[in-house]
């Protein structure tokens, strides 16, 4: 990989499925070389979740694009000895098993400092490396629903709503363990010592978990689904119906956006109640509601284009893709016979570009024991031992 910032910096992934080969995704597009392992058994079983291209899952393909593939019996001496001896010039090591997991394979922190000091070891579990739930198995309806995420959503009098958007695994195993690598990366440019990374899923969620939080302190409790100020208890921030069944997100939160908003539809009288409770807020609510269901989504989009209040038409993902923000910022790419997202982040004087597809199991084995150091002798018998 050349260009990427993070260009030199080597990364041993032993994750699968979602939350970890997000993260090291990003540390990919960004310019790491990152070597995703995969074990002799199933490997990384996203590799078949849904269809793709040539039997390969479009959420394999897409989630672990720009990396090269090494398969490794890890349970097996001659295979801890391969990882140990890769993890010596190595910057990055992410992994997902459950606590000790690693270390009973003799692969964990402790083994890989002794042998480089500078390492960065990130482990992401579900509940962290401590706590009574640390051994404890989960999913991100799990993690959010102990964090008291879950709890807030949904419509009032409605039971808690599943978000499609995994926030535990995507804010959690995937951003929060980023920002803690680069974190522990940069210091270990400085001061010669890497550290453990331990990413609890539930935890970045509990601590990105705000607005419930002040309104416990300031109030004394939280309020009830539906009813925080940007969960629907006002009426300047919520999903209102239009004639053909769609819906526009309406929020004219502030006071300066609400009376654009209430000039733009020619009701001068609802402007003293901007941020309303209870009872007003109610009214006011059904008056928005029987108004945005007189016309369809495309005429209020329309209408709203040129006004800066803060409303804009709920798009399915189809239609988001094409939208004309997306397209101008290159958030989707084709590459690997799939449509795939572009890294979220943009930086200057670096071009975002998909110069890998995501590998086959084992793909790069060869090339990449050989660039650890590994003789033409040593890497055929490991094949023929298939330890590789």
């Amino acid at each position: 990989m050349s260009g990427g910032p993070l260009r030199g910096v080597r990364v041993l992934d032993l994750t699968r499925l979602l939350p970890g080969p997000v993260a090291t995704l990003h540390l990919a597009d960004m310019g790491a070389d990152v070597v995703k392992i995969e074990d002799h058994g199933a490997g990384d079983y996203a590799r078949h979740l849904g269809d793709g291209p040539d039997g390969v899952s479009v959420f394999f393909r897409s989630v672990n694009r720009n990396k090269r593939g090494l398969r490794l019996d890890l349970k097996r001496p001659q295979g801890r000895e391969v990882l140990l001896r890769l993890a010596r010039t190595a910057d990055i090591v992410v992994e997902s098993f459950r606590p000790g997991v690693s270390d009973r394979l003799g692969i964990g922190y402790r083994d890989l400092r002794a042998l480089n000091p500078r390492i960065v070891y990130c482990a992401i579990t579900g509940y962290g490396q401590s706590g009574p739930l640390a051994m404890a198995a989960g999913h991100d309806l799990n993690y959010i629903g102990l964090a008291g995420v879950l709890d807030q959503i949904g419509l009032r009098g409605g039971p808690p709503a599943i978000p499609n958007l995994q926030i535990g695994d995507l804010m959690g195993g995937a951003l929060s363990a980023v920002m803690g690598i680069l974190a522990a990366l940069f210091d270990a440019q400085r001061s010669g010592q890497g550290r453990l990374v331990d990413v609890a899923m539930s935890d970045a969620v509990l601590a990105h978990n705000l607005f419930p939080m002040f309104a416990l302190q300031s109030a004394g409790a939280v309020p009830a689904r539906g009813d925080d100020l940007l969960s629907g208890g006002d009426p300047g921030y919520r999903v209102y119906g239009t004639a053909d069944g769609r819906y526009m997100a309406v929020a004219p939160l502030e006071k300066k956006f609400w009376e654009v908003f209430c000039d733009a539809l020619e009701r001068p009288d609802w402007k003293p109640l901007h941020a309303a409770r209870g009872a007003a807020a109610e009214t006011l609510a059904g008056e928005l509601a029987d108004l945005f269901a007189s016309r369809d989504q495309a005429s209020w989009a329309d209408f709203f284009a040129g006004i800066d209040c803060c409303v804009t038409p709920v798009l399915d993902l189809a239609e988001a893709l094409e939208h004309p923000q997306f397209e101008a910022r290159g958030m989707t790419v084709r590459a690997d016979g799939v449509s795939q997202y572009a890294p979220p982040v943009k930086l200057s004087g670096w071009l975002f570009a998909v110069e890998r597809a995501a590998p086959g199991c084992g793909e790069h084995s060869e090339e990449i024991l050989r660039e650890g150091g590994f003789s033409a002798r040593e890497i055929n018998e490991l094949r023929e031992a298939a330890v590789i």
